[in-house]
């Protein structure tokens, strides 16, 4: 039997008479982190992730030490290299050079780092070898994260997706969406992120029987062909339109990706365009 409005007005009122202390000591929550409203990035952070973003695609061996003085001398920025450093955390980037600690994990013992499987590796098809990567899209008064799969033999990307976060769970699902699609590759190659060193994205890896490699920590060649891709989306499609929320991030996004996989010649498969060297190749392996 259903209950009546009057009913269920008097339900909503009886929760709604709860006190703010008692629900968060109902749910074992602090008081504090009810009150809690996160803070975004200031419109100067904003600025100035833009323009680390781009100077870096142009010269990934940049640090955070040249990055600063880049920013003071040629950019007459008056910054310290801790808000440098702090910002290249939040956009995720490291210098793509040898360093300290190179193999450093993501926090407990759930994380696990695999070896670099693609050293003198000759890619020999489609499927062969996957790379997967996240980057940074900047956007009015904010920003979100891509997450792309690239088959590095003709350079389609199998699959992407956009997101205000990072989690294993979300790049698990973007390469799911890549193999639902196209059937699995025999490597994946990643990044050291604490994405793809999750137990939840390792395992989902493991199960569908791909071999999981990962590049030196902050050695952006290792993975070579995925920053060409950033470099291409970015200078391409992203700084030209200055996308202003998640809706035109989407739609620009969509519309680049179709013309990259579709239309956009590469002169590294002898000028061919990716999608078509993918179906010529499926059809001559089967």
């Amino acid at each position: 039997m259903r209950s009546s409005s009057n009913e269920r007005k008097l339900h909503v009122d009886k929760a709604c008479s709860i006190s703010v202390q008692r629900q968060c000591a109902l749910l074992s929550l602090p008081r504090s982190s009810y009150y809690y409203k996160a803070r975004g990035e200031s419109a100067e952070n904003l600025a100035l992730m833009r323009l680390i973003d781009g100077e870096f695609l142009k010269h990934p061996w940049m640090g955070v030490p040249k990055m600063t003085q880049w920013l003071v001398r040629d950019k007459g920025i008056w910054v310290n290299h801790k808000r440098v450093q702090r910002l290249y955390k939040k956009l995720d980037i490291h210098a793509c050079v040898p360093g300290i600690k190179t193999t450093k994990k993501g926090k407990g013992a759930q994380h696990k780092v695999f070896p670099y499987l693609l050293r003198d590796l000759e890619i020999s098809g489609p499927n062969h070898v996957w790379a997967m990567d996240i980057t940074y899209i900047p956007v009015q008064g904010g920003y979100f994260y891509l997450c792309a799969v690239i088959d590095l033999y003709t350079r389609l990307v199998v699959s992407w997706s956009i997101s205000n976060s990072m989690d294993g769970q979300w790049c698990r699902d973007t390469l799911a969406e890549a193999v639902d699609r196209y059937g699995a590759p025999e490597i994946l190659n990643t990044d050291q992120g604490s994405q793809f060193t999750s137990e939840l994205f390792r395992k989902w890896v493991s199960d569908n029987c791909i071999k999981l490699s990962m590049d030196g920590k902050g050695r952006a060649i290792d993975n070579i062909f995925i920053e060409r891709l950033w470099r291409s989306v970015k200078y391409e499609e992203v700084y030209l339109y200055g996308y202003k929320d998640g809706k035109c991030v989407y739609e620009g996004l969509k519309k680049y990706f179709t013309y990259y996989n579709t239309e956009r010649r590469h002169e590294n498969l002898d000028y061919g365009i990716p999608a078509e060297v993918y179906d010529l190749h499926k059809k001559k392996a089967a």
